[in-house]
């Protein structure tokens, strides 16, 4: 990996995990004026203060409670797999809702899978497939051997490639990583099992809403609040799943 190419996936993994306002702030002088605009939007983003004050790894927990809270994906006992799940904050809010830390004795038990080709730092209540490509069938076989029954009732996506800064290019390899996941619920999710899945809008989002469609009895498009109004990011909210 060349000097240029480190600072790049540095960056991009700050993206999606610093909240804190004091790891935000460290040597602000020596990062780029998009950096830099970037940080200081983060300063202000009442999200991002929210996660650090509830403990959560970043600010797209927020997403994810704004769906399940409007859609009831989550509940107790229910077993979830967390594709791009690194940093983890949308697997801290899976571990809330299905009960899979047993938190709450009185209520059924869940189980969160989350997998990443980046280190996913331990969480109680969720076991990780870190440094692990979610297309790989290796990575399946993995997958199958720790859900019960070999089995998911929910799908989550919030991953993401890293940005070239080419609109179509990054479109397209977005909308090619959640068809992934449409093959991935042909192998491990429930008759009436869920997907949620991030994707950039443009001219090839209407083929991955056929394709879901095809599988799925209802397809339908989200943007949470927390999703930023000038970004092109929306959700795909996949339900009744027929196999």
């Amino acid at each position: 990996m060349t000097p240029g190419s480190a600072a790049m996936w540095r960056f991009s993994l700050q993206r999606r995990c610093l909240h804190s306002s004091v790891s935000l702030t460290k040597n602000v002088n020596s990062r780029s004026p998009a950096e830099q605009r970037w940080l200081q939007r983060q300063l202000r983003d009442p999200y991002v203060k929210a996660a650090h004050k509830q403990h959560f790894r970043c600010r797209s927990a927020f997403k994810l409670l704004e769906i399940d809270d409007k859609f009831r994906l989550l509940q107790p006992g229910l077993v979830v797999v967390d594709c791009g799940a690194a940093p983890g904050a949308w697997s801290q809010v899976a571990v809330r809702r299905v009960n899979s830390a047993g938190t709450d004795p009185a209520l059924p038990r869940g189980t969160v899978v989350g997998i990443d080709l980046l280190n996913i730092p331990p969480l109680d209540g969720a076991h990780f497939l870190s440094s692990h490509d979610v297309t790989d069938p290796a990575t399946h076989a993995k997958l199958l051997g720790l859900l019960p029954g070999g089995r998911a009732d929910v799908i989550l996506s919030d991953m993401a490639p890293n940005a070239s800064g080419v609109r179509e290019m990054d479109h397209e390899k977005q909308i090619t990583a959640c068809l992934t996941l449409a093959d991935l619920a042909e192998r491990v999710l429930q008759p009436g099992g869920a997907l949620v899945c991030k994707y950039w809008d443009g001219f090839l989002a209407r083929n991955l809403q056929e394709k879901l469609s095809s599988a799925f009895g209802r397809v339908q498009i989200v943007k949470p609040n927390a999703s930023r109004k000038e970004s092109a990011e929306k959700f795909f909210l996949a339900r009744r799943y027929r196999r």
